[in-house]
């Protein structure tokens, strides 16, 4: 049920209409109430918004005219028959409960004078149905949000630090342990392609894959430029600097990708290895054998090394990953920019340019600048936990939202 902050606030609204009636300062403050309280995208839109029900009978116009196994893209977005077939069956079911709801009501009008057991039966009937069609709307209001193509891929994270030397590198470290807690606490599983270290226990670049269920859609918020504000350790007088990393999610490609018909192949011809030392700190070995190794892909210029296994078979297992990942973002990209031109985040790009989330140690806060989503005590955030995971599932309704008011506004004329 809405809580009755948005039941009174968005009862003046009708239905969400936010080209029209929300300016940028008030969707923000929207925007903040929707985290605060926890709100989902179907508790803010109307089920009865004539342009909800425009795009759903455009839906299941679509699902009558598909063919078997087919995939249609409607607004840049993949739906799969199946969904459209289950959101079709799903619009005939509300339809039939709102019918019974009338007769019940009209059955009820009847004997609301004798209020006998007859009538408290009809009552109860009526209300099964009414909560019975609130979750059938809720539902049909999650399938119509696209699901993007590639979330449910495997991911590599590379961490850089930026601005704010030896700091941004201790500050890299930090949200490098952060992403693999978490990757740990959500039963993923976590392995680290490329680790360099400093002397102060800082990293200069670090590439962690991480795979597991729907990876890259619950981590690909975290692309982009993060900055940290507090007293350094290397400060000595106390004083808070700013420092910068960048954190890249790039979706791993599949062996098959039915969704995208992006065919990563990469001929022996096209790459130059080369085997070196390892170097950095693990004892006799790294300094004595061969093992590490490095790949220069001569058609796009992508270099890709690994040192990280003592086998340099592993380790040209590694580096190969690494760059059938980069060749696959690079594809990826190109198929983004063409479909989601008024996408107001980029998915599966880093967003180097743009700061995305402040992590505030003086006030123990940290803001996402997207969503204007501020949560507090940072140390607890940084053991990538339950909080954590709250954050990031604030940040998917978030852009939920975003998605479904993008959709509806297309049907505005």
């Amino acid at each position: 049920m809405i809580l009755g902050f948005n039941r009174i606030f968005f009862r003046k609204l009708k239905c969400l209409k936010i080209t029209h009636m929300f300016n940028h300062r008030t969707f923000r403050f929207a925007s903040q109430k929707f985290a605060e309280q926890k709100q989902n995208p179907q508790q803010l839109v109307s089920f009865e918004d004539i342009r909800l029900q425009k795009h759903l009978q455009f839906l299941s116009n679509l699902f009558m005219t598909s063919e078997k196994n087919e995939t249609k893209e409607v607004f840049g977005h993949v739906f799969k028959l199946d969904v459209l077939r289950h959101i079709n069956n799903l619009l005939q079911e509300i339809a039939r409960a709102k019918e019974e709801i009338r007769e019940l009501e009209v059955f009820i009008s009847d004997l609301k004078e004798l209020k006998d057991d007859l009538y408290n039966a009809a009552l109860d009937e009526k209300q099964k149905f009414e909560s019975k069609l609130e979750e059938m709307e809720n539902e049909m209001l999650q399938l119509i949000i696209p699901s993007e193509v590639v979330d449910d891929k495997d991911i590599i994270i590379e961490l850089t630090p930026g601005v704010g030397g030896q700091e941004a590198m201790l500050f890299a470290k930090d949200m490098f342990d952060m992403y693999c807690r978490y990757a740990n606490w959500k039963g993923w599983k976590a392995e680290i392609l490329r680790f360099d270290t400093t002397d102060l226990g800082g990293i200069r670049s670090a590439h962690v894959a991480i795979s597991g269920h729907n990876a890259f859609k619950v981590l690909k918020f975290e692309g982009g430029v993060h900055r940290v504000q507090r007293v350094p350790k290397t400060e000595k007088a106390g004083r808070i600097h700013t420092s910068t990393m960048t954190v890249a999610v790039i979706p791993q490609p599949s062996e098959v990708n039915l969704c995208m018909l992006i065919d990563i192949v990469i001929h022996p011809n096209d790459i130059e290895l080369e085997f070196k030392r390892s170097g950095g700190a693990g004892g006799q070995h790294v300094n004595t054998t061969d093992s590490c190794v490095r790949i220069y892909h001569k058609p796009s210029g992508i270099v890709t090394e690994s040192q990280m296994e003592r086998n340099q078979h592993r380790n040209r297992e590694l580096a190969m990953k690494a760059l059938r990942a980069k060749l696959y973002e690079r594809e990826l990209q190109t198929i983004i920019k063409e479909t989601t031109t008024t996408r107001k985040i980029q998915i599966g790009t880093a967003a180097r340019s743009e700061k995305v989330r402040t992590y505030n140690f003086a006030q123990d806060r940290i803001t996402d600048h997207r969503a204007h989503i501020t949560v507090h005590d940072v140390q607890s955030f940084l053991r990538g936990e339950d909080d954590f995971d709250y954050f990031s599932n604030m940040l998917q309704q978030w852009y939920n939202l975003q998605s479904l008011t993008e959709i509806l506004n297309k049907y505005e004329t």
